[in-house]
């Protein structure tokens, strides 16, 4: 749960939602294959389920009254990597502060693969 404390009360958002919000904006940029598995908690869940879910490879957390994202991705072969990551930095601050008013401090963007038969 991220928890925000500012001038009018409590912001209260899950994580869940961050996931999900997050992904599905990451999954329509250009280049990206889909999201990498990160963490114990999303490799735990891979063990039961095989299939890949929107969510994986998204981490929030706040950092004073701001959001820092870590995303982790796969791209495709060829294309231009530095393009691709100010892409989805652009579109998920743009998606995190029109949806919930917060303010992005730091979106992280890791490639941990690289997909060559696409």
């Amino acid at each position: 749960m991220i928890r925000i404390d500012n001038r009018y009360g409590t912001i209260e958002i899950s994580q869940e939602y961050f996931r999900y919000l997050i992904g599905n904006a990451v999954s329509s940029c250009y280049g990206v294959v889909g999201m990498v598995r990160s963490g114990p908690r999303q490799s735990l869940r891979s063990v039961w389920s095989r299939r890949t879910h929107i969510d994986d490879g998204v981490r929030v957390r706040n950092d004073g009254d701001r959001l820092v994202v870590d995303i982790h991705i796969e791209v495709i072969h060829g294309m231009n990597i530095s393009t691709i990551a100010k892409s989805i930095v652009n579109k998920v601050r743009y998606t995190i502060e029109e949806s919930t008013g917060l303010v992005v401090k730091k979106v992280n963007v890791f490639v941990d693969s690289i997909k060559t038969d696409y």
